[in-house]
C-alpha cells in the first residue's frame, strides 16, 4: 500500500500573470492564498479547501508551442470540484470560455485557461 495519502497543490504554468489572475479571480472566482512563500519568480496560489492549492508559475512553458487536442479530456489536465455548474456555466459563457461537456455523460465539462491549461470541473453536491 502507498504511503501517499493527498494531492496537496497542482502548478500551472503561466505567460502572463496579471491575464491569469483575471480568469482565475474573475470568471472561477477563486481567492488568493496570501500564504505564498517568496520564491524567485512571480505567482499566485489559491487555496481550493481541505488544504488543496492551485500554483500559478509565471515561468516559461516548454510546451508552449505544442497542438493541444481539441477536448480537453484528451489532454493533461487537472479536475476540479464545482458545487454549481449552471453558475459556472454562465461565468464561462459571460467571459466568452469555450468548454466542452465530458465524453462520458458525467456532469462534467472541460476548458482552458488563457495559457491553454487545461481544467476540467466535475459536479459535486
Amino acid at each position: 500500500m502507498s504511503d501517499i495519502t493527498a494531492l496537496l497543490h497542482a502548478g500551472l504554468l503561466v505567460s502572463d500573470l496579471a491575464r491569469a489572475k483575471a480568469f482565475y479571480e474573475s470568471v472561477l472566482g477563486l481567492a488568493p492564498y496570501p500564504n505564498r512563500p517568496d520564491l524567485p519568480y512571480s505567482g499566485e496560489w489559491y487555496e481550493l479547501g481541505g488544504g488543496q492549492q492551485l500554483h500559478l508559475m509565471q515561468l516559461a512553458n516548454p510546451d508552449a508551442a505544442s497542438i493541444r487536442p481539441e477536448h480537453g479530456g484528451r489532454d493533461r489536465h487537472i479536475a476540479l470540484a464545482v458545487r454549481d455548474m449552471a453558475a459556472l456555466k454562465s461565468r464561462l459563457d459571460a467571459a466568452g470560455v469555450k468548454y466542452t461537456a465530458s465524453k462520458s455523460g458525467r456532469a462534467a465539462l472541460f476548458c482552458r485557461d488563457p495559457d491553454a491549461n487545461t481544467l476540467e470541473f466535475v459536479e459535486t453536491r
